[in-house]
């Protein structure tokens, strides 16, 4: 299910950035593009649009004007080049305030944000796949060939078939984009997939050629989640 998006924003050099981000991540599709309030209101009346990309400053009206006139506006998440708007933008629950420039890992974050902020468009992209970046590099990683996922101090080891991916994130974003209908946590530090696992011996859970430690904390719920796929 893609992610309807609108950029509203007066500049150009601002509007090619967006657009070339949105192109870059697979679940959002990109609307249109409005240089104005007026342009965005014609689009809004005509078009699905699930999330705008506004900016704060432009002639007319202001970005956070026009969203208060709004009578069911869309998710928002605003940019601008001034850091004074930031509080004003959160007090309307916008998703997130991008200071220009920002970049392109910013602007997954605050996207990211939006996702798991909304269950209907975070549970079908769960079901597919997550976008993790690695050394510099964003990899388009299917639920399936996720073997488990480990903390790893400020970041998070994802073990698949082949190789190691170790992305910057906090150890509960990463399990709460996992869905948790095939994944589940048997440490503090571990979540397997539950089809991926070979065998259970003691208090280790045998994946492939890996070993992952099962969490006397965690062991009870682990078992029951077996159970209830038939597992155990």
């Amino acid at each position: 299910m893609k992610i309807n998006c609108l950029i509203i924003d007066d500049e150009p050099s601002s509007q090619d950035v967006l657009k070339t981000f949105i192109k870059d991540v697979d679940f959002l599709h990109l609307v249109s593009v409005c240089n104005n309030a007026i342009e965005a209101l014609d689009t809004l009346n005509a078009e699905h649009v699930d999330l705008l990309f506004l900016d704060v400053n432009m002639p007319k009206i202001s970005g956070l004007t026009f969203y208060k006139s709004l009578q069911s506006p869309p998710s928002v998440i605003f940019t601008t080049a001034y850091t004074k708007y930031a509080v004003e933008g959160f007090e309307v629950n916008a998703i997130d305030y991008l200071l220009k420039p920002f970049s392109f890992n910013r602007f997954l974050t605050a996207v990211n944000k939006f996702r798991n902020s909304n269950v209907k468009f975070d549970q079908a992209i769960k079901q597919e796949f997550l976008l993790i970046k690695s050394n510099k590099v964003l990899h388009k990683v299917l639920m399936d060939a996720i073997l488990f996922v480990e903390a790893f101090g400020d970041y998070v080891k994802v073990y698949l078939l082949d190789q190691c991916l170790v992305t910057h994130s906090t150890f509960i974003n990463m399990t709460n984009a996992l869905p948790d209908t095939k994944f589940i946590q048997t440490h503090k530090s571990f979540a397997v997939n539950i089809d991926k696992i070979n065998s259970i011996v003691g208090n280790q859970v045998h994946i492939q050629d890996k070993i992952v430690p099962i969490g006397q904390k965690f062991k009870s719920n682990f078992l029951s989640k077996l159970g209830e796929q038939g597992l155990n």
